[in-house]
């Protein structure tokens, strides 16, 4: 991809995805939203207050279910895969590619993790041209 991606003026450009999706600052910043909106959604859902986590396990199937996997090099582990969803779902958040509550609606009204962050995944990767 020969455009440089930027989400806001004063963030990080990248040359292309799989640049941003092993961006480890990027992923760092990516966890605290990912856990955020989690405990959003399961909030919402269970109708009270939580604080909840999302494992590296749950994102690394979201990864492979999405069509992400594919923008990584071969041989990467789970941690990196969950990094890379992390990363991207933050990028993705500071772009206003997607909203808070639209990302709360589709976790707390999917029972399975994996599958609800996969399609977060799915409509980012669309909405940069990349995905179906």
């Amino acid at each position: 991809m020969a455009t440089k991606m930027s989400p806001v003026p004063t963030h990080k450009k990248y040359d292309n995805l799989e640049e941003l999706l092993l961006d480890k600052d990027l992923a760092a910043l990516g966890d605290s939203y990912v856990n955020f909106v989690y405990s959003l959604a399961m909030s919402q859902k269970h109708k009270r207050p939580m604080g909840a986590k999302v494992d590296n396990q749950t994102l690394a199937e979201a990864v492979a279910k999405s069509g992400l996997r594919k923008f990584l090099p071969h041989r990467v582990d789970r941690k990196t895969r969950g990094n890379a969803a992390e990363a991207l779902l933050v990028f993705a958040w500071l772009g206003d590619l997607v909203e808070l509550d639209d990302c709360t609606n589709v976790l707390s009204g999917e029972n399975d993790t994996a599958e609800a962050f996969a399609r977060l995944l799915q409509d980012v990767l669309r909405k940069m041209g990349m995905g179906k």
